[in-house]
């Protein structure tokens, strides 16, 4: 009997440079924290154009796979923009609490996700909620979601402490199952319904085709 795949679904993580996507990758990738990025790590990230991506698994709802992509500080090369986002099932937005202008320019990165991964669910996440004050304001996020309705949900993480990132991982894999569970359903369904009209039981039963005309 064949084994069931398990579905894997490409999330990738956008937002302005130093906002802490490397560190959530590598919280991803081995939970882990650096303050510092040694130079033999930038030039090995360099070597590789950046795309830098890992798979996890996650028993939710049913056991999907997360592989998280991250540019490894390569978001400004427009060559890799199409590559990147392509195919990509979910979008991390993100930005860091301690810096407004990040926060500002998160409107052209979710134009850029609208545009090249127009069928991903988008999830805003604010990095650095260890630094206080924070310089944006849980005011600036609800203007900002009431502007933009498009978000699956809303995050603030540390990637320093780890706080809420865990958490965080489970809620967008169980948001994922839920979709790869609805898309399995409506898949069943349509070849149901493809059955249905290929092989009708009986000739009163095809009319469910939309056709009256005598069958030749």
């Amino acid at each position: 009997m064949a084994s069931v795949s398990t579905p894997e679904f490409k999330v990738i993580l956008c937002g302005e440079y130093g906002v802490g996507k490397t560190s959530l990758f590598r919280r991803f990738a081995t939970n882990t924290f650096l303050e510092t990025q040694s130079m033999s790590a930038a030039k090995s990230r360099q070597s590789t154009l950046g795309l830098d991506h890992l798979s996890r698994q996650f028993d939710v709802q049913k056991p999907i796979r997360m592989q998280l992509w991250d540019t490894g500080g390569l978001e400004r090369v427009a060559s890799i923009t199409n590559s990147y986002y392509k195919f990509a099932e979910a979008a991390l937005l993100v930005f860091s609490l301690d810096s407004l202008e990040s926060f500002h320019c998160l409107s052209q990165h979710l134009i850029e996700i609208l545009s090249l991964a127009e069928n991903a669910k988008i999830f805003l996440v604010g990095n650095k909620n260890d630094l206080q004050p924070h310089e944006v304001l849980d005011s600036d996020i609800d203007l900002f979601v009431e502007q933009f309705p498009k978000f699956n949900g809303i995050f603030k993480i540390s990637c320093k402490t780890n706080d809420g990132i865990q958490q965080m991982w489970s809620e967008i894999a169980d948001k994922l199952a839920v979709s790869s569970l609805t898309k399995t359903s409506m898949d069943a369904f349509k070849l149901h319904q493809n059955q249905l009209q290929l092989n009708p039981t009986g000739g009163q039963q095809s009319s469910c085709c939309g056709s009256s005309s005598p069958h030749t």
